[in-house]
């Protein structure tokens, strides 16, 4: 089950989550060669649905469900659905298919912010038929990566994350998805990682403006371990600040991995 709600419950980040990615692109690099074999596809954790929506636009004949842990961040998009998109609300790890129901299964940006990583991977591979692939994207080292190093905003970072981590958020789980589908029995599994932000110098306005919400949503738990409201603003300007000079960097990694059920 989903772990406190601070970012995956909140409807502003899967809307910044949907609107930092191209759909179209995304389904090109990651997701079309898997197509042209499958006739189902599953989305876990679809959010708005714009991925899904792409995947069912790249090939007619395919059935692309899409599955959200709430409605609502779909609801909106319902009237957008092209017509071989379904849409349900379901609990990534209790999903209401029968074994071997798709081709292709998929999730993205999703398993940092389960409690039960491994339940979740392995109904994923559960609801895949044989010879089918299931393929897991997520990050690594969110909020970490950072030079020069300013010592009063990384104490500042660290307290904020190990509360986050302490509800189930969880930085690193990008290094983790092979393991995670190495246990939950897939082989021929395919691992690439990639940056996924990588600032070096001042950060453009778009992506401030996505780091902006992102510190906004976090913002309670912040107060919570600061002290307040007051320290939980001043760390999160300070941040702000870090992103638009131009002698910093800041990074993180996108894991990609992919294997096959046997």
């Amino acid at each position: 089950m989903l772990s406190e709600r601070y970012f995956v419950g909140d409807p502003r980040e899967a809307s910044r989550l949907s609107r930092k990615v191209d759909p179209e692109q995304w389904v090109a690099k990651y997701l079309s060669r898997l197509l042209p074999r499958a006739g189902s596809v599953l989305e876990v954790g679809c959010g708005p649905g714009v991925m899904a929506f792409a995947a069912a636009r790249e090939r007619s004949t395919l059935t692309v469900t899409g599955v959200d842990l709430s409605a609502a961040r779909f609801a909106r998009s319902i009237a957008e659905r092209p017509r071989n998109v379904i849409l349900r609300e379901a609990d990534a790890v209790d999903l209401p298919f029968a074994d071997g129901t798709f081709d292709v299964v998929y999730s993205r940006l999703l398993v940092e912010y389960l409690s039960d990583k491994q339940r979740a991977v392995d109904e994923m591979v559960r609801v895949c038929r044989a010879g089918g692939t299931v393929l897991l994207q997520d990050l690594d080292g969110q909020l970490v990566w950072h030079f020069p190093e300013d010592a009063e905003l990384r104490e500042g970072l660290s307290c904020v994350l190990g509360a986050l981590e302490k509800r189930g958020f969880d930085p690193f789980a990008g290094r983790k998805l092979f393991s995670f589908c190495k246990s939950a029995g897939l082989n021929k599994i395919r691992v690439s990682a990639e940056s996924y932000h990588l600032y070096a110098g001042a950060i453009d306005d778009r992506n401030l403006q996505f780091w902006q919400t992102k510190l906004d949503i976090a913002l309670p738990i912040a107060a919570s371990v600061l002290g307040g409201e007051p320290a939980a603003l001043a760390l999160r300007e300070r941040f702000l600040e870090y992103l638009k000079r131009d002698d910093s960097l800041t990074y993180s990694v996108l894991f990609t991995v992919e294997g096959t059920k046997p």
